[in-house]
């Protein structure tokens, strides 16, 4: 029941690294005297990388050490 408990909160820490990476990669919003202002926070060009592999690998390798502990807990 542990090694699920354990598991189960690395899987979830792994996603909210994951989530907090792609929130916190850059501010939306700010004073930026290059850019005219407009209607939107979105930035003109974000870019896929923030989902890449180079970023996300703390959180992909807590989820994965938590699935292999939550797979080798229920087979206990």
């Amino acid at each position: 029941m542990f090694l699920m408990g354990l598991g189960a909160l690395l899987v979830l820490g792994g996603v909210l690294y994951m989530a907090r990476a792609a929130i916190w990669r850059g501010s939306l919003s700010g004073p930026d005297s290059s850019r005219p202002v407009r209607d939107t926070l979105e930035p003109p060009r974000r870019g896929m990388r923030f989902l890449g592999l180079g970023t996300n690998w703390p959180g992909i390798l807590l989820m994965v050490i938590g699935a292999v502990l939550l797979v080798s807990g229920a087979s206990f």
